[in-house]
Parts: C-alpha cells; structure tokens; sequence
C-alpha cells in the first residue's frame, strides 16, 4: 500500500490517497485486511481516496461497502436533492444539472438522524469539471466568526419545506405514496407537519448548528443553512420563485431556529468559511472516495459531458435531542395533532 496526502493549503492534510499495488488489486480485500487503519484514517483525517484498484462495477462498490463496513447500504430517506436508486441503496450523486455548482454541505446535516460515513465511486469521469470538492468541518468551524457560530448554536437552524410541485414532491422525500406513512416518518424523526386543503405538505425542522463528533468529540460546523437558504439559488430563479409563491410558500428556506431571517452577513461569513478550506482533487475511474460525514464536507462542480459517480451511506446516527421552537403552520396550512398510539 502507497498512500500520500493531495489536496491545496491550508487543508493539505485532509485527504488521504492510498493507491493500489500492481493491477487488478481488490478493493474488498485491501479494505478487510486494512480495515482498523481506514477508520483511524477517517476518524483523524476524514477522508481516504483508493485509486487504481478493480472495481468491477456498482455490485463490487456495494460488496466493498457491506464488506469493510460490516452492514448494508441506507436507505435514503428525508430526501433534500434528486436521485436514482442504481442497485438497492446504491445512489446516483445528485441529479442537478451539469452547469450547476453544489454548495459544499455534510450529507442530511439539515435533520437530526444521518449516515455517519459516505461513500462515492466513479464510475465515468466528465470529460471536464466535475471534481468532488470536500473541506474540513472542523475547520470551517473555526473560521464562523464568534457572534455568527453563537447565534447559530443558540437557536439552532430551522427549515421550512413545503411541497407544492416546485421541488421534490413528498412521495420522494419520504419513498412511500402513503400519506400517513409520510406523516410517521415525520413523527418518528421530530419533523412537524401540516397540510393545505390541496393535499400540499409543509414540513419544519430545527436541527443542530455545530456537532461534537460521536467518537472523537471534536466540534464541527454541521448543518444546510446556507444551501437551504433561498439566497443559495442563482438571482433570477430566486426572484422567479419569490413572485410566483412569495417568501412563505418558498419550497425550502432557513431560518434561525427561532424562526427569524438569518442575516446576509452571517451566510456570507458561512460561505467564505467554506470557500477558504475547500480542497479538490480530479476523479479518476474506479476511484473511491470515503468520506467521515461529520468531519468533512462535500459538494460538486459544474461539468461537461458524461459523468457518473454513484453513492453509499452506512452508520445511521440519531443526535441529541435539540430543543424546538413551538410549529406555527404556514398561511393556508392546518397543523396537525401528533397521535399518541
């Protein structure tokens, strides 16, 4: 095994690349045979990238994941961004359009419940772009100035969906047609929930802002509020969208946890955090990129052509319970009374 650090200042220790030793290496055996160093690796760097072994398709990436990792893939549920089931919870990255940049984010970091561990395999590389940005969460945090992280941890983040047509509708979101089956997911997860005399779902969750990691017990920056937030979309679809529904009936927005605006100058602040740690590195097929979700961020950058990277999650993890402010439903919108049986 070869391994070596890539990556730009000031975060050139993040990725760790391991690259295969002679041609046709198995990644399942190299990950069972080093499995106790992968997750130190993960644990104190955050990401690992395997580079040339044979991976002989999505089949192969789900047996590495199940293998090394000691379970199946998740299911993908509470869903934020458009996807493809390619082989059972195998996942194609999210389906936005090629000329689109993703906001670097940690994975459902918008919910109380995620996958402690992502992974991504590359299966066709663009022929352009496309690279896989991640950063450091712990070093972002460091950036969120004071007054800016204390708000955030006070209040936590709030956001507001509602399903009206313009994003993705709740079938999706909650994998069932069933709406009581929507509505338990929602319960289950502490999401609260209302419904307009049209059958429009709103949902509303407060979640955490910064995170102790599970294990390690360093601090990170974790949560969506600056891609959930309406100013993350480009200016004329955001103009579009707030005249066609208004600010209340937006598909999704964030809030402070309290339910105020959050500033301009606080997202700004979240966003040059991000822009200063990012580190990229160009895919290569058959790469593998492991990521700790809660210690590393991602995104992904516009491309041209072909490009498929497909996607994995396992260790689900639930938070602490976070204190909530009380649901107040969206004009038009009936609360409903959570059941007790």
């Amino acid at each position: 095994m070869r391994s070596s650090t890539e990556g730009a200042s000031p975060s050139s220790a993040l990725l760790v690349t391991v690259e295969a030793q002679g041609r046709g290496a198995d990644p399942v055996e190299w990950g069972v045979r080093n499995e106790q160093w992968l997750k130190d690796m993960l644990h104190s760097r955050g990401a690992v990238l395997l580079r040339g072994f044979r991976v002989n398709g999505v089949a192969h990436f789900e047996r590495f994941i199940a293998d090394v990792f000691g379970q199946s893939p998740l299911g993908y549920r509470n869903q934020s961004t458009p996807r493809t089931a390619i082989r059972g919870n195998i996942y194609s990255s999210t389906e936005y359009p090629a000329d689109q940049f993703i906001p670097l984010h940690n994975e459902n970091a918008y919910s109380t419940t995620w996958a402690r561990k992502i992974l991504f395999h590359c299966v066709k590389v663009s022929e352009s772009g496309g690279e896989t940005p991640i950063a450091d969460s712990r070093r972002v945090l460091e950036r969120i100035p004071v007054a800016t992280r204390e708000r955030f941890e006070r209040h936590g983040v709030l956001y507001v969906r509602h399903y009206d047509g313009l994003d993705l509708p709740w079938q999706t979101v909650f994998q069932t047609e069933d709406p009581r089956e929507a509505e338990r997911q929602c319960r289950e997860s502490g999401i609260d929930y209302a419904w307009d005399g049209f059958g429009c779902l709103q949902t509303r969750e407060v979640a955490q802002a910064t995170l102790a990691h599970p294990e390690t017990g360093e601090q990170v920056w974790f949560n969506q509020a600056h891609l959930f937030h309406v100013s993350s979309l480009p200016t004329a679809t955001r103009d579009a969208l707030l005249a066609a529904v208004g600010e209340a009936r937006l598909p999704r927005n964030a809030y402070y946890g309290n339910g105020s605006e959050i500033t301009e100058q606080d997202l700004s602040a979240i966003r040059a955090a991000y822009d200063a740690e990012t580190v990229t590195f160009s895919w290569q097929a058959g790469d593998i990129l492991i990521l700790d979700n809660v210690l590393v961020a991602h995104g992904r950058r516009p491309f041209a052509g072909a490009r498929k990277i497909v996607v994995g999650m396992v260790e689900s993890y639930t938070a602490p319970y976070f204190p909530k402010e009380p649901f107040r439903a969206a004009a038009g919108y009936r609360a409903i009374e959570t059941e007790t049986t």
